[in-house]
């Protein structure tokens, strides 16, 4: 994965605009994290293989930045985007990682289902 340019990363998603897809959303504040500390809130949330098809993709703000996808009726956002790839099967993958690296949010756009 690479760093975000957005001009590259807002054309990418103007590709999956107005076309049936599937996106895999996912954040964590490290959910494996929780045993090391019994105080520590854990939170996240996923989804995977939901079908849309949204109207506009927009990359915003200073990195690391947002990406939203607007719906007829509201929006599907990840906040905290600094990476992305177009994989060798034509799924833009985007992450958000942390200061030391790890995951903290993905979001996944793909003409065909994710693997379970």
């Amino acid at each position: 994965m690479k760093e975000v340019n957005q001009t590259e990363l807002q054309e990418l998603l103007n590709s999956f605009a107005n076309k049936d897809v599937y996106i895999h959303l996912e954040t964590t504040n490290g959910s494996y994290a929780a045993h090391y500390d019994e105080k520590f809130f854990n939170a996240g949330a996923f989804i995977r293989n939901i079908k849309l098809n949204y109207e506009l993709g927009k990359v915003v703000g200073d990195a690391p930045h947002r990406v939203g996808l607007k719906l007829p009726h509201g929006w599907v956002y990840a906040q905290g985007i600094t990476h992305y790839e177009l994989d060798d099967q034509g799924r833009l993958l985007m992450a958000g990682l942390d200061y030391t690296g790890k995951l903290a949010v993905a979001l996944e756009i793909s003409e065909s289902p994710f693997a379970y």
